[in-house]
């Protein structure tokens, strides 16, 4: 059964642009090293910058202990530590109960399936 875990935090304001390629660091080691990661995103709260949330929706147990056992994980842990502010990173997990996850919408506005769109280059 797919795993559903998200991750919330709020950095220093002065951090935003530190945070941001931390998280495209993690993101492009997930994309290339973790093929039972079937979706990973990150998003930027629109009315507060210093607000993200990671969405990530593994295989199984194992492909979410492999992220979780990641040192691209922990480089980002070890970078972005210094600027979290207001407690730690809340993570949650979810299963998967229904919905369409096979697709996925790119940010140019066009959608693909989401084996597609994971290997596209279109997730930069």
């Amino acid at each position: 059964m797919r795993i559903c875990q998200t991750g919330a935090y709020q950095v220093k304001p002065d951090s935003i642009a530190k945070v941001r390629q931390a998280v495209t660091e993690l993101t492009d080691h997930v994309k290339e090293n973790e093929p039972g990661t079937v979706f990973y995103l990150a998003w930027q709260q629109r009315d507060d910058p210093a607000r993200f949330m990671h969405l990530a929706v593994f295989d199984d147990e194992t492909a979410l202990e492999i992220h979780h056992a990641s040192k691209a994980l922990r480089r980002f842990e070890k970078l972005c530590a210094p600027y979290i502010v207001g407690g730690p990173v809340f993570f949650t997990e979810y299963d998967e109960v229904a919905g369409k996850p096979e697709t996925v919408c790119l940010p140019r506005g066009s959608c693909a399936t989401l084996s597609t769109a994971i290997l596209s280059e279109g997730m930069d």
